[in-house]
Order: C-alpha cells, then sequence, then structure tokens
C-alpha cells in the first residue's frame, strides 16, 4: 500500500466551527497522521500523511467539514520527501 502526503488550504467558514478537532478524528479514524492549524487569513491548513486511499477519502471530506463549517474552496498540493509525523494534532 502505497502512503502519500498532502497538503490542503481550505477556505470558507472553517474557523470557530470546530473544522480542526472534526478533521483530527477523521484523520484518527482512518490512520492518518499530519495537522489542522488555523491561519491568520481564515484558512485551514491540514496535513495528511498515510495511504493513498485514505488520504483520498480524507480529502474529500474536507469539502464537507463538520456541521456549521461552509466550505467554498480546497486546494491540494502533493509533498514528496516529506518526513511523516507521528501522530495528527491540530494547532
Amino acid at each position: 500500500m502505497k502512503n502519500s502526503c498532502v497538503r490542503a488550504y481550505v477556505t470558507g467558514k472553517v474557523q470557530g466551527v470546530w473544522y480542526r478537532r472534526s478533521t483530527q478524528e477523521q484523520a484518527l479514524k482512518q490512520g492518518i497522521t499530519g495537522y489542522a492549524k488555523n491561519l491568520p487569513d481564515g484558512r485551514v491548513e491540514v496535513l495528511m500523511f498515510g495511504p493513498s486511499e485514505t488520504v483520498s477519502a480524507l480529502s474529500e471530506w474536507l469539502w464537507k467539514g463538520p456541521d456549521g463549517a461552509r466550505v467554498t474552496h480546497v486546494t491540494f498540493e502533493v509533498l514528496d520527501g516529506h518526513h511523516a509525523p507521528d501522530h495528527f494534532s491540530t494547532y
């Protein structure tokens, strides 16, 4: 099973609606490591590392997010040679 590392930037109403914590819960269910953190410009940055299939599934979930979120745009960047984090954190 091939691993992949993807960084996503999520735009919309994604701060103050439990977006980071919900992303962490989804990641932990799927065995993905990385992080979700708020950015000063109102976006959320998400780093996902794990099996390609589960990273893809979490990437799709990012478009929905938790109740209360309104995602308007998500951009993805595939990272090669990135160090795999040991856990999934929120900042």
